[in-house]
């Protein structure tokens, strides 16, 4: 009796764990909210990694209508491939460019922007990424359109940003319909 009670407790775990891994294999396990834009943009403060001063989000922010705020790292193998759409970026819009360099060394960042150019008015620091959470994200890179008046986030792209996500923010910037 004993031993048949024992084999039907093995078959029951292998049940178990055989209908988990089989429901899970749907489950990608990759959360990501339904509607991440039209939310207020927290109003971090940070130092700036060139001068060390320290700066709101909210007074950078400029009279144009829109801000572009990327999260890197030198460290970030994607926001290698997404950095000249950053330049290119710069150079055809001129728009300003907020960058926040996410848990990464100074100096690795600073080398990072001397070598593949700096496209950014500004770059803040986020030493030990809470800054990155309070703004939404959920690692790096990741990209926000931010309205400046209503202080919101308009869109945002999740990933380094490639050909077709630059025409989006190009066109995007050209209608300024938000």
């Amino acid at each position: 009796m004993k031993k048949k009670l024992i084999y039907f407790i093995i078959a029951l775990i292998f049940c178990f764990v055989f209908v988990t891994f089989y429901f899970s294999l749907n489950n990608t396990g990759v959360y990501k909210p339904e509607n991440s834009s039209k939310f207020k943009i927290a109003n971090i403060e940070s130092k700036d990694l060139f001068s060390n001063n320290n700066y709101f989000l909210n007074d950078l922010l400029n009279k144009k209508k829109i801000t572009i705020l990327n999260i890197w790292a030198s460290w970030c193998a994607p926001c290698r491939l997404e950095h000249k759409f950053l330049v290119k970026l710069k150079n055809e819009t001129n728009m300003k460019l907020i960058g926040l360099n996410y848990k990464d060394k100074e100096l690795n960042a600073k080398k990072f922007l001397n070598k593949f150019g700096n496209p950014y008015s500004i770059v803040l620091i986020d030493y030990d990424g809470t800054k990155s959470i309070e703004l939404g994200a959920f690692g790096v890179p990741e990209t926000y359109i931010i309205h400046n008046e209503k202080k919101t986030i308009i869109k945002k792209y999740t990933g380094p940003l490639d050909q077709k996500k630059f025409v989006e923010i190009i066109n995007l910037i050209k209608n300024e319909n938000f």
